[in-house]
């Protein structure tokens, strides 16, 4: 294919995801904007009152990164995998699969989409969240990096479950019991200066800490983890995830039948 076949290949795979998700605004959009903000009003004005300062901060400032970073995680992560398998299970995969598109162009145009809902969404509850608080960005560039790096991360994801999905119930697992725990324990709604030495270790395992780590730095300068070392470890875990998905992609044999 010539760089501009690559190019409409591309575009329209974005493109086609994009409208995808914006056909369902009501779906999409506006179920996690409520989400938030419930979360905002809960944990932020009327527990946060309560317990004051965390990490030098007052807690509704603490918790909003984490806030926005869980929203940007999910929509990112659930874009992906829900349009993947659903062209899996509809049999039109297959027609993409054997065309001439590059498999590394599959896989950009499914993340660049799950990236534009994710970071969409990421958008929206910054600025509402600006209602409940008053941000002061610390680092542009590192705030910028590491919301894209989270939602490529992410995206790249919700690709690779639905790969391995063999139904709709399997889209499900992987956010119930692996997404959801790691992003209560990443950090969100706590300082990880909160907890021993041996859970503290643990939690370093947890790829979701060092983006919310990095996302809060980014805003307020405040952190319980080195930044270089997060970036580091953000993407390997990204690299990691891409290869293993390419891999796949170029396989094809748990997406043909």
């Amino acid at each position: 294919m010539s760089r501009y076949e690559i190019w409409i290949a591309f575009s329209t795979i974005v493109v086609r995801e994009i409208k995808r998700f914006l056909r369902i605004w009501p779906q999409t959009l506006i179920p996690p904007v409520i989400t938030i903000v419930l979360y905002f009003l809960i944990f932020g004005n009327l527990i946060g009152s309560r317990i004051g300062n965390m990490a030098g901060l007052p807690y509704i400032q603490f918790v909003a990164p984490g806030l926005i970073m869980m929203s940007v995680i999910t929509n990112s992560y659930s874009n992906v995998v829900s349009s993947f398998y659903g062209s899996k299970f509809q049999r039109n995969i297959e027609e993409l699969l054997v065309s001439p598109t590059p498999n590394i162009i599959i896989l950009l145009g499914y993340v660049v989409g799950g990236m534009s809902r994710g970071l969409g969404i990421g958008a929206i509850v910054t600025v509402i969240s600006l209602y409940f608080i008053d941000f002061s960005v610390h680092s542009v560039p590192v705030t910028l990096a590491i919301i894209l790096m989270t939602s490529m991360m992410f995206s790249i994801a919700g690709l690779l479950n639905a790969i391995f999905a063999d139904s709709f119930d399997d889209i499900s697992i992987v956010p119930t019991f692996v997404l959801t725990p790691l992003t209560y324990l990443g950090g969100v709604f706590y300082s990880t200066q909160l907890l021993s030495e041996f859970w503290g270790d643990v939690a370093l395992l947890n790829p979701i800490l060092y983006m919310v780590n990095t996302f809060r730095y980014g805003f307020f300068g405040v952190t319980d983890i080195d930044i270089a070392w997060a970036f580091f470890m953000v993407g390997l875990f990204t690299l990691f995830l891409f290869v293993t998905t390419l891999r796949l992609l170029q396989d094809s044999s748990r997406l043909r039948s």
